[in-house]
This record gives C-alpha cells, sequence and structure tokens, in this order.
C-alpha cells in the first residue's frame, strides 16, 4: 500500500495464506524410501523450519512472541509461532494484532508401487491488520525444492474508514501470481480460481522441466537404461500432474 488507510479504529481484517509444496522423488527400494524420507526429515527438521518461519516473521514486518516446535517418529515436524505487528516508536499497538501466527508442517510419504516418495509442506500464515503475508511467496518456493505449489489467500471480516463504511479488502488483488516473480512463474505451468465476491484467491503450480537426476536419490541417471529412464519420467510426471489436479487420472 502507497499510503495507510484512515481508519476508524484499528485494522481488524484477518489475512490468510495457505501455501502447500510437493516435492517428488524416485527412490527404487525401500531402503532407498526409508533413507529418502530419513534425508528429508534431517533437511526440513524443526530447527531450520523455525528458521525460515522466523525470516517470513521479519520480511512481513511481525515480532515473533512465541515459538513452539515439534519432532516426530517415525517422521515429520512442526513449527507454530505466535506473532505480532512490529511496535513503531509513536504508534500505538493494539493487542488484538497478537493474534496472528504462522505454522508449518511436514508430510513425507511413499508410494509402494512407482518407488515415488513425496514430501508435503503445509505453512499457513494468519495476519490481522496491515500486514499482508503475499510478500512472502518468492522467499518460500526458494526456501523448499517445489515441484507442485498450491496457494490460498483469503481476507476475512471488515474494518471501517473516518466515516463509518465498511472496508472488505484493504490492498487490490487480482491474483497471487502478481506477487510472484516473473522469473520463478516462467518456470511453473499456473492455473488460477478465484471467487472475487469472497475474498477468495487459489492459484495451483506445476513445474514445466523436469531433469531426472534432480528426482533420482543415491542413483545416477547413466546408469540406467534408456526405457527405465523414460518409465521412470512418465511416472513421474503422472504423480504430479495428480497432484496438481487434485484427483486421481491415471
Amino acid at each position: 500500500m502507497a499510503e495507510k488507510l484512515k481508519l476508524y479504529g484499528f485494522n481488524n481484517l484477518t489475512k490468510a495464506l495457505s501455501f502447500n509444496i510437493y516435492d517428488v522423488c524416485y527412490a527404487k527400494t525401500e531402503r532407498e524410501q526409508q533413507d529418502y524420507i530419513a534425508y528429508i526429515d534431517e533437511q526440513y527438521n524443526s530447527e531450520r523450519l523455525t528458521t525460515i518461519l522466523t525470516n517470513l516473521t521479519d520480511m512481513i514486518g511481525a515480532t515473533v512472541l512465541n515459538i513452539s516446535k515439534q519432532d516426530y517418529e517415525p517422521q515429520g515436524a512442526s513449527v507454530t509461532i505466535l506473532i505480532a505487528e512490529r511496535p513503531v516508536p509513536g504508534e500505538t499497538q493494539v493487542a488484538h494484532l497478537d493474534k496472528s501466527h504462522v505454522t508449518v508442517h511436514t508430510y513425507p510419504e511413499y508410494h509402494p508401487e512407482t518407488c515415488l516418495a513425496t514430501f508435503r509442506v503445509d505453512i499457513d500464515v494468519a495476519t490481522c491488520g496491515e500486514i499482508t503475508p503475499l510478500s512472502t511467496l518468492d522467499y518460500l518456493i526458494s526456501s523448499f525444492d517445489s515441484d507442485i505449489i498450491t496457494m490460498d489467500y483469503r481476507v476475512r471480516g471488515f474494518t471501517r474508514d473516518m466515516n463509518g463504511q465498511k472496508l472488505f479488502m484493504d490492498h487490490p488483488v487480482a491474483s497471487i501470481q502478481d506477487y510472484i516473480d516473473p522469473i520463478t512463474l516462467r518456470r511453473y505451468d499456473a492455473v488460477d480460481i478465484n471467487v472475487y465476491s469472497a475474498n477468495l484467491f487459489h492459484t495451483r503450480m506445476m513445474l514445466k522441466d523436469i531433469d531426472l537426476q534432480n528426482y533420482l536419490f543415491k542413483t545416477d541417471v547413466y546408469e540406467l537404461p534408456p526405457m527405465v529412464r523414460l518409465e521412470i519420467m512418465n511416472n513421474i510426471r503422472r504423480e504430479m500432474i495428480e497432484i496438481f489436479s487434485g484427483r486421481n487420472i491415471y
């Protein structure tokens, strides 16, 4: 926002961003699948996820009030951070703003037939007031190996201007894609499903180009016969298309 809206009272609009990423990998044997999940579990443990979320909190101009984090057995991790709008000298802060929060959860799993392992990360950012989490999307996308991404942004509630007129939005939004770097967008196929009357915005993204080596765990691509490479590529692409579409196709 170029200029702050003049409001009667405080801004109590609630802005919720739900960000889900999927990383797909080929692990041939059960041991490789277990090793992949163990690797992912170590790479994205609660300590690293806490660092990502605290950086995100700083980016949106908020202050960390409390952190709760947990690693799980056999796999997975969760982090929840209670945040407040960052205090600014000379301005009055309203306690209602400390109801904002950021959460992240991880879900590693694997397919028993196609030898594909999938790592899912769910991030939810709920803010109240002027803080808008959309500016963090490029950071989140770059923080994970993002093959498929689904994002939902919703603005709920209302605030009032100085004349008492209700305001159901305090910033213009046409598409979530407008908040993602064009260089990043060129790497993905993206589709929007927006309900403007409800201030609800949904975007799905799927990586366009697949470099098979990036999807092999502890295997060199040149060790595989051409037909095996083709089969693996087809399985990866089918898995990604079904996740992107949100339904079973093949």
